[in-house]
């Protein structure tokens, strides 16, 4: 059976709960509001499958092929407002819902908590585009996903690198009609502490909209936005200047596995890694009007098509790989694990929030 001694070998994917035969898996969260799996031994039947499928136990090799990049912005300047980057997300997504199929992703729940869900209608497209700085509560997604690709549906299923890993360990075959997509992920910080700076900034007032990278005609750089059902507004811009988001960017929340991260190899198992375009000047600065650039990342032929068919649809341009790479080295780079973190979350235990931005919300340490 499963069992989690050393916490930076699970991303808390939920493959092994997810495949489990008997349902004796369950993920429940540990002292720092990450999910772990749990096996009810009593119910327990000794297969062995939840260990076999583990993406992280079982490791694919990285064969190291460069992918194909590109510099790309969706020609829709009003998507691409909505977007974190430069809309292509969006575009993937729309090619899909246009031929009968599901989209999954990252999207808030009623109480801004990020969870995944799918979507088969545009009108919907909105709650799974932009970022979201907080590790994403998988639920049931890996099984609906499968009930729709074995119904014939054309699934596009998008996530972290651990996310999709684990997608296709618990599918155990490959499904013509599946296409994935990744990120190029930091690392995931606690929900537990978003739930926690939720609480502390909404201080008893509702939320109507968040944005951790809102973008606006009048700002140059994006803001960290809170929207209250009383009008009333937060922002901080630039983002990082939020003490969530420096939480996260200093690597003082993020979840074990993420300092030693399986995933960041130069061969991904997704189709399509999408980014920001950070160094684009360098590249492609005719491209850069101050709105977001998306950088595309294409592993497989499945991938080439998919990109074939949008392109009509954005401005791009083929650039080499080491260049696209060149300032986005958390493509193959894992996050530095901050000397700070344990005492962090030892505080996170006793201090009210307020103490912890004032102490951990600043600064470099």
């Amino acid at each position: 059976m499963i069992e989690i001694r050393d916490k930076k070998l699970c991303s808390g994917c939920t493959a092994c709960a997810s495949i489990c035969p008997v349902n004796c898996i369950s993920m429940e969260r540990d002292e720092e509001g990450f999910l772990y799996p749990v096996v009810d031994k009593s119910r327990c039947i000794g297969c062995g499958l939840c260990e076999r499928i583990c993406p992280i136990l079982n490791k694919k090799k990285d064969e190291k092929i460069a992918p194909k990049a590109y510099a790309a912005i969706n020609n829709d300047l009003s998507v691409r407002m909505n977007s974190s980057s430069g809309g292509v997300f969006s575009l993937l997504a729309d090619y899909v819902l246009d031929n009968g199929g599901v989209v999954f992703g990252a999207s808030f729940d009623e109480k801004f908590n990020v969870c995944h869900r799918f979507i088969d209608r545009k009108e919907d497209l909105q709650k799974l585009r932009a970022s979201k700085y907080v590790q994403s509560d998988m639920r049931d997604s890996f099984k609906k996903a499968k009930e729709l690709l074995d119904s014939g549906r054309l699934v596009l299923f998008t996530g972290t690198g651990c996310q999709i890993g684990g997608l296709k360990s618990y599918l155990r075959k490959d499904y013509d009609n599946l296409i994935t997509q990744d990120l190029i992920c930091h690392g995931v910080p606690s929900p537990l502490v978003w739930e926690k700076y939720l609480e502390y900034r909404g201080d008893g007032k509702s939320f109507k909209e968040i944005s951790f990278r809102k973008k606006s005609e009048e700002k140059k750089k994006a803001s960290f936005y809170i929207k209250y059902s009383d009008g009333a507004i937060y922002q901080r811009c630039p983002y990082p200047a939020d003490p969530m988001v420096k939480m996260f960017l200093m690597n003082k929340c993020l979840r074990p596995c993420c300092y030693e991260c399986a995933f960041k190899t130069i061969t991904r198992q997704s189709d399509i890694t999408l980014a920001d375009f950070w160094g684009i000047n360098t590249v492609y600065p005719k491209i850069n009007d101050g709105k977001g650039v998306s950088l595309i990342l294409v592993h497989t032929d499945k991938g080439r098509k998919l990109v074939d068919a949008i392109k009509e649809k954005m401005t791009y341009k083929e650039v080499p790989f080491k260049s696209a790479v060149r300032f986005n080295k958390m493509y193959y780079k894992c996050a530095f694990k901050n000397p700070i973190r344990k005492k962090f979350f030892s505080d996170l235990k006793r201090l009210p929030f307020e103490k912890m931005i004032s102490r951990y919300g600043w600064g470099l340490l």
